[in-house]
């Protein structure tokens, strides 16, 4: 993928420092109302790193915390190209060769097995140049993160990511891709000490960084070592605008983290100021706007990011504009096509949704979406028609699941769960129960296993 198309910012929704030894740490993120979510007078909060007591200023300590939720929001990480596109379709890379542009072709058809070959053969070629062993490293990673499970866009709604039970990386993976990340940092730390203002060692440097970031965060769960890589990759690419402003690729992780930074309550947003981390809302997705529109490798995640962001602030028919852009553009992509139903679902327009997610199934169903779970169309179609109250057509749906040759084990419980459910409404209760065994049966530690565990005792009502 292109460099910072990788999701080379890890960001955190919400987050204090360590004013002493500049470490940021993550605190969850309270819902509105919640009285949880205030500090606890006389409670002083330690660096877990230094042992320092955080306080903001005046001397008011922070209030208790736990180091959690780091997430990279590229949450559609792997853009399938167009159908029929060539390479010749795709933004410049670095380098911008033949092979190259055929692996991020493939790379974005999530055809990451004859992408990593392509990438192979461009890290041989080049041996001294950092971008081309980025773009191997990133395709490794992603790979591994699509097998893990890591990369369902459901997860990174809200915060359950972080809890979500995956698949282990494989020693193998893990160890390629380490190593990759440090012949990069070698590459780039080489160039730097030969010239400190060289941007574009510098924007490969924030890459690597952000790489770094979402390899602790995802793979090693080390979050506190993971955001220290973002915000590292943050300081780069301001740095690379310093020296060329109109180098429109940084703008994407330096508007991220504005919005990010200036989605903040006040008191966590001071205490950010006091290590020069500012942020606004606004100028972050002015920033974002800017990288869409310049024609670099990070146009694409730019939109992504803006759908999903204008998304947060209600701005639904600019999200959208943006989202089906890109589904033309990319109609292999799947989580692009959900994602427009799940942005109609959020401004309300329920029946807009079903069609949307039906479209999705029936495009699925039909192979044009191999690599993605389409079928999660399918649960995300029998949620919104249950909201709709139409149990009937919602019931259809989830029993949509019965034809995919191999669903996702969760979105098959997810089905059967919501399946049993109407059952039980409808005073069905073997049905029901058949429902809620075949969730047991698929994974009895799961969440949806314990509701059906549940209804199993109790009819649902």
């Amino acid at each position: 993928m292109p460099q910072s198309n990788e999701a080379t910012f890890t960001v955190c929704l919400h987050f204090r420092v360590c004013v002493k030894c500049d470490l940021t740490i993550v605190l969850r993120s309270a819902k509105p109302g919640n009285s949880q979510s205030g500090s606890r007078a006389g409670s002083a909060i330690l660096c877990r790193m230094t042992g320092h007591d955080l306080r903001l200023a005046g001397g008011n300590r922070l209030g208790r915390t736990t180091i959690f939720k780091i997430a990279r929001l590229s949450l559609w990480i792997a853009l399938p190209g167009q159908i029929g596109a060539t390479p010749a379709d795709l933004p410049a890379f670095r380098p911008n060769d033949p092979i190259t542009r055929s692996g991020f072709e493939r790379f974005y058809n999530m055809d990451y097995a004859r992408a990593i070959e392509d990438m192979e053969k461009v890290a041989a070629q080049h041996p001294d140049d950092p971008f081309a062993v980025n773009n191997l490293a990133n395709s490794y990673l992603i790979r591994e993160l699509f097998r893990m499970g890591a990369l369902d866009p459901t997860d990174y709604a809200n915060d359950s990511f972080v809890g979500t039970p995956r698949r282990p990386a494989t020693t193998d993976a893990k160890n390629k891709i380490k190593e990759l990340l440090e012949r990069a940092a070698g590459l780039e730390e080489e160039k730097l000490r030969a010239n400190p203002n060289d941007a574009e060692a510098l924007y490969a440097r924030g890459v690597t960084r952000g790489m770094r970031s979402s390899y602790t965060g995802l793979i090693d769960r080390s979050w506190l070592t993971a955001l220290r890589s973002a915000v590292g990759s943050r300081h780069d690419h301001e740095r690379v605008l310093e020296l060329s402003p109109t180098f429109t690729d940084a703008r994407l992780i330096v508007g991220t983290h504005d919005y990010v930074v200036g989605s903040l309550p006040w008191a966590v947003k001071m205490a950010a100021s006091l290590v020069g981390f500012s942020g606004n809302k606004e100028r972050g997705i002015e920033e974002l706007y800017a990288a869409s529109k310049g024609g670099g490798e990070a146009s694409i995640d730019a939109r992504i990011l803006l759908a999903l962001f204008l998304r947060r602030e209600g701005r639904f028919d600019e999200a959208l504009t943006l989202v089906r852009g890109m589904t033309r553009q990319f109609p292999q992509n799947v989580i692009l096509a959900l994602e427009e139903g799940d942005l109609l679902r959020a401004a309300h327009r329920d029946k807009d949704a079903v069609a949307a997610y039906r479209k999705v199934w029936d495009a699925g169903h039909a192979g044009h979406f191999p690599f993605g779970s389409y079928e999660l169309s399918a649960v995300n179609m029998g949620d919104t028609q249950r909201v709709l109250q139409d149990d009937a057509g919602a019931l259809a749906s989830y029993n949509l699941m019965e034809e995919v040759a191999h669903p996702a084990p969760e979105l098959r419980q997810r089905a059967a769960l919501g399946a049993g459910e109407i059952y039980d409404l409808q005073q069905k209760r073997d049905l029901a129960v058949k429902k809620y065994d075949l969730v047991m049966g698929l994974d009895g530690s799961s969440s949806f296993a314990d509701a059906a565990r549940k209804h199993l005792k109790e009819p649902y009502r």
